[in-house]
């Protein structure tokens, strides 16, 4: 059996061993423990939203883009989700066809039936009747490449409550800064924060992960952002939770606008930058 500490009291042990997180044996190595420890420590920001909306609505609908193989959905499922007697779903968004084939078979498997896969891109979701009219929360765990700024479209197009976003590798920006530094050396000495080629692969997953924030200002969220886990588990550790408040916009706006402006960005400001 498993070490039980590592494990949240009414946990299936079957599910874990489906998503292969315990072995047949119900072992569990050093790898898997640091996804399940993740894993658990991102539901700890996302439980007390669920009870948020499950008071003000009583059913939940909670959107996870870029799925992957679905670990997140599937353990929220099984810590939350399953208790609750009503038509609340989490509906797995993800462009791998196989992906969505194999979580369908396992939601079947294990008897989820508030669970729904999705083979769509972004623009397909924002406008599939597939999905509800409202959606309460949108996460995204570690979604690759663009994926969490299409989690982010999403959840501004469909007016989400709440984001709760884990981001991944993106190197849009980064790219940028590396084409236009040899423009912007002589004349801005601010440069010098991504001259190195290391330093321009940091600054921009940094200034990505800004600008995202303030997209989210702009559009009235408000946002916190802090580490998921310790440095020792991964580099990518930055955990956004964006609560819609229908704060003032116009000063985000304009610092969105001023940043890419002043990083010779502009290029992106049909990306990132909305009025408001």
């Amino acid at each position: 059996m498993p070490e039980m500490h590592d494990i949240r009291p009414g946990q299936s042990i079957g599910l874990l061993k489906e998503l292969h997180i315990l072995t047949r044996d119900g072992k569990m190595n050093q790898d898997s423990r640091r996804k399940l420890k993740q894993v658990y420590h991102l539901y700890q920001f996302i439980e007390p939203l669920l009870g948020e909306i499950q008071q003000a609505h009583g059913e939940i609908n909670l959107v996870d883009h870029g799925a992957g193989k679905s670990y997140l959905g599937f353990i929220l499922y099984d810590l939350f989700f399953k208790g609750l007697n009503n038509a609340s779903r989490i509906y797995g968004i993800e462009t791998r066809a196989e992906l969505v084939t194999k979580s369908r078979l396992l939601a079947e498997k294990l008897h989820f039936p508030g669970m729904t896969f999705l083979h769509l891109s972004v623009a397909e979701s924002t406008a599939s009747n597939l999905l509800p009219g409202r959606i309460d929360l949108v996460t995204a765990l570690h979604a690759c490449d663009t994926a969490t700024d299409d989690a982010i479209s999403f959840a501004l197009r469909r007016q989400a409550r709440f984001l709760v976003l884990v981001p991944c590798c993106q190197a849009e920006v980064a790219a940028v800064l590396r084409r236009n530094k040899g423009r912007m050396l002589a004349g801005n000495h601010l440069t010098e924060l991504w001259r190195h080629p290391l330093h321009t692969r940091e600054f921009g997953s940094h200034v990505t992960n800004v600008l995202r924030c303030l997209q989210l200002e702009a559009h009235g969220y408000q946002v916190n952002v802090t580490e998921l886990v310790g440095w020792e588990h991964s580099m990518k550790n930055e955990l956004i939770v964006a609560t819609y408040k229908d704060l003032p916009r116009r000063r985000p706006a304009e610092r969105l606008h001023a940043i890419l402006q002043t990083l010779g960005l502009e290029e992106l400001n049909q990306r990132f930058f909305t009025e408001p």
